[in-house]
């Protein structure tokens, strides 16, 4: 099932209004409205970039990270800093 871009366009923009209202009425770190708010964002954001490529062959130039890959590309780094030495 396809979606139209500009639907999914207005359900990320109210996700991203909804964050901002969320984070600015923060009652302190780990506020569950608030992380709600921001996977709310990256999922509207998926939704849309797939439905703007799947209408006009055409991405944004934003990407959204989860912790899995920013893990992973933390542990690449460290597997680039070793060096292996023979005896």
């Amino acid at each position: 099932m396809s979606i139209d871009p500009r639907v999914a366009l207005q359900s990320l923009t109210g996700a991203l209004e909804e964050h901002l209202a969320a984070a600015s009425a923060r009652r302190g770190d780990g506020d569950p409205s608030v992380e709600a708010a921001f996977f709310a964002v990256a999922d509207a954001f998926e939704v849309y970039e797939d439905a703007l490529y799947e209408a006009y062959n055409e991405v944004t130039p934003l990407q959204v990270f989860d912790d899995e890959e920013d893990q992973d590309e933390d542990e690449e780094a460290d597997d680039e800093d070793l060096e292996i030495v023979e005896e």
